[in-house]
């Protein structure tokens, strides 16, 4: 399994808070990188189960666990039975596009979107369902204070919202680069704030 966790980056040009970037743990690249390749849609259909705002600014691995499970029980009390696809969620190298779908489940009614700096923490790893794929949003408000929600989504099959998970690794590493190469990204104190990928290990 690839463990990789990407450190505290600064941005230069405006005055927000820290932006933190972890990749996600236990991805199975072996079994999900081929299938990434073959996609031929452009994003994964999903049921869109809602957000959390979440307290503090440091997230480890099982900190969207609680949320998670919130929002499951909330959405099995308002669903009879097994709710189709409502949204279709999209993964860009710096954008995170979440298509909420008509009643049909064809047309995209409205589209919310997410940049992926402010993306802080993301998993496909709850125990209350292998299923869902969560993330951490760092959202701006009109006065320029924040919040932290927790968006979550329900995949098709585990192995989905893995994919969802490396899609978004992916998504990481280029805007990391881009914002790198382009002077956004600056070392302020030591070399340690910049990501560094640990070694592979076998479980």
């Amino acid at each position: 399994m690839l463990k990789t966790k990407l450190n505290v980056l600064t941005l230069r040009k405006e005055p927000l808070p820290t932006v933190i970037f972890h990749e996600p743990e236990a991805i199975e690249l072996c079994s999900t990188t081929p299938l990434m390749k073959n996609r031929t849609h452009p994003g994964c259909k999903v049921t869109y189960l809602g957000k959390v705002t979440l307290t503090g600014t440091q997230f480890l691995t099982g900190c969207t666990e609680s949320a998670v499970i919130g929002l499951w029980e909330q959405h099995a009390l308002t669903e009879e039975d097994t709710t189709p696809a409502n949204a279709i969620l999209e993964i860009r190298p710096f954008q995170v596009r979440l298509h909420h779908l008509d009643g049909r489940r064809e047309a995209t009614v409205h589209m919310d979107t997410y940049q992926v700096a402010r993306i802080a923490y993301c998993t496909a790893d709850h125990n209350v369902s292998p299923n869902i794929f969560a993330w951490i949003y760092r959202e701006i408000n009109d006065d320029l204070t924040f919040q932290m929600d927790c968006h979550a989504v329900e995949c098709e099959s585990k192995l989905e919202a893995k994919k969802l998970a490396h899609a978004m690794m992916e998504a990481f590493k280029k805007t990391f680069n881009s914002m790198k190469s382009d002077g956004r990204i600056h070392k302020s104190s030591s070399s340690d704030e910049f990501p560094e990928e640990s070694a592979t290990e076998d479980d």
